[in-house]
């Protein structure tokens, strides 16, 4: 799908509310789904000329349990709630009921993201303490094992090369 200018959605929505033309007739000129114009001018009947201007935000548990509470209570759809609370994808508000429905109001939680807590240092240390664990003498017996596992598998390369096979015969 094309990713449509601010503007755009903006002035296609108003053609909509000013214009004497259907959802349909309109999605197809444009090349949307007629869905995809709806909620646009859901946007735009609730929140004017700033219908498209979405702030990026980590939404709290608190909100997301708002929203969730005006579906179920007021009997509002996903699209719709979304337009009202000027959330810029609906399908963020379905994962959200989704997540409620299955695991309660716990789930809706904000999992922490970040770098990692764990100092350079300690990344070091990590990767010296896996290496110490074997001895020189082990680490000398495998690698003699796997030079001599090495050399067995070419030589029996080698000889499956070197036969002829006896189900070919040749051709006449």
């Amino acid at each position: 799908m094309a990713k449509f200018t601010q503007e755009y959605k903006l002035q296609v929505a108003k053609r909509y509310i000013n214009e004497l033309v259907s959802y349909r007739d309109l999605a197809n000129q444009v090349g949307v789904d007629d869905s995809v114009l709806r909620y646009w001018v859901m946007l735009v009947r609730h929140h004017g000329d700033q219908a498209f201007v979405f702030p990026y935000t980590n939404y709290p548990s608190a909100f997301k349990l708002r929203v969730i509470h005006f579906i179920t209570e007021k009997n509002y759809s996903i699209r719709e709630a979304s337009a009202i609370f000027h959330i810029p994808d609906p399908c963020m508000v379905r994962r959200w009921k989704k997540k409620w429905e299955i695991a309660g109001e716990d789930a809706l939680e904000s999992k922490e993201k970040g770098p990692s807590t764990m100092t350079p240092n300690q990344k070091k240390k990590k990767i010296k303490d896996h290496s110490s664990n074997q001895s020189v003498e082990d680490m000398k017996k495998e690698l003699e094992y796997l030079r001599m596992e090495n050399a067995y598998l070419k030589k029996l390369k080698a000889l499956v090369q070197e036969e002829p096979s006896p189900t070919k015969s040749k051709r006449k």
